[in-house]
């Protein structure tokens, strides 16, 4: 599969898309963990995970030759760190290195920043994911703000540069 990853606004319509289907992905695979939440505790998450424009770094999309989306990730600031968020790959283009190029272009683009290291955070109903940052030479660490208080039971790395 021939793609390349491009830089995009945060508000690209191919970009909000595939935060959609990302968003549906985890309802779905978080539904019965988070199913005796009260509302309150879903909105201090859905406030925990929100990205606001003026952090973001870069948002990224991997692009196939007709310009179709197969993946997107951001990299923001968060505080003094560099976060990798919103990492999707389409279905179709699973398996075919999307999520490796995009996960490469963030760490990239952190280092080329002057980022020390790059975070991130995750959950164990996401094996995909984890296994993939595994493999990118992602480490684990203890959970980090703003998850302590949300969820606490996330996974977090990080890739020391």
């Amino acid at each position: 599969m021939r793609f390349h990853v491009e830089h995009v606004d945060l508000d690209d319509p191919r970009a909000l898309a595939l935060r959609g289907i990302l968003d549906l992905d985890l309802d779905e695979r978080y539904r019965e963990v988070d199913a005796d939440d009260p509302p309150e505790a879903a909105a201090q998450r859905s406030a925990a995970l929100a990205i606001h424009p003026a952090d973001v770094v870069a948002t990224l999309l991997a692009v196939d030759a007709d310009g179709s989306a197969l993946g997107h990730v951001v990299l923001r600031r968060l505080s003094e760190e560099w976060e990798l968020k919103r990492l999707i790959v389409t279905a179709a283009a699973r398996r075919r290195g999307v999520g490796r190029a995009l996960t490469e272009a963030v760490v990239t683009r952190a280092r080329d920043g002057g980022a020390r290291r790059v975070i991130l955070q995750s959950g164990r109903m996401q094996p995909e994911s984890l296994a993939l940052y595994a493999a990118a030479g992602f480490t684990p660490i203890p959970v980090y703000e703003p998850y302590i208080a949300t969820m606490p039971d996330s996974l977090c790395f990080e890739r020391v540069l």
